[in-house]
């Protein structure tokens, strides 16, 4: 297996956990053992980490991971100085199903996304959304195997 990471660039990385660990289904990254580590060490100082719903990261980068012991996949989201300013050239489409889109749509419009368009095409049927920074997903039906 192959593992990855997909980085986004935005303003706020903790803005983005939430809605990213609920799109995916993926858990927040915690940091809070490796940064513990690295305080007894002295290799890191109080301002150096923050502490955020209870766990421990850094202030400029945070992540969600694949639950399945963080061996397929994370997205990091990392602090950059300039706004977002055009369409995204990448993005995720994730797959759900039909039962389970409706609540998952509600669920990101309440975490701060914003529902961009509905399209259906080719046999396809995909919802466009924006998290809260702006960056784009889609949720599209998954098809059973043909």
């Amino acid at each position: 297996m192959t593992s990855f990471a997909i980085a986004i660039d935005c303003a706020d990385p903790y803005a983005l956990l939430r809605f990213w660990s609920t799109a995916m289904g993926w858990e927040i990254e915690d940091n809070t053992a490796l940064i513990e580590g690295l305080r007894e060490r002295g290799v890191i100082t109080e301002g150096d980490y923050i502490e955020v719903d209870g766990r421990l990261g850094w202030p400029t980068i945070a992540a969600v991971r694949d639950p399945a012991g963080g061996q397929g996949g994370r997205i990091l989201f990392q602090t950059v100085p300039e706004a977002k300013t055009v369409k995204n050239r990448v993005h995720l489409d994730i797959h759900v199903t039909a039962e389970r889109r409706p609540a998952l749509v509600e669920e990101l419009v309440a975490l701060g996304g914003s529902v961009l368009a509905e399209h259906q095409e080719f046999g396809s049927d995909w919802v466009v959304l924006a998290d809260p920074e702006g960056n784009e997903l889609c949720l599209a039906l998954a098809h059973p195997s043909a």
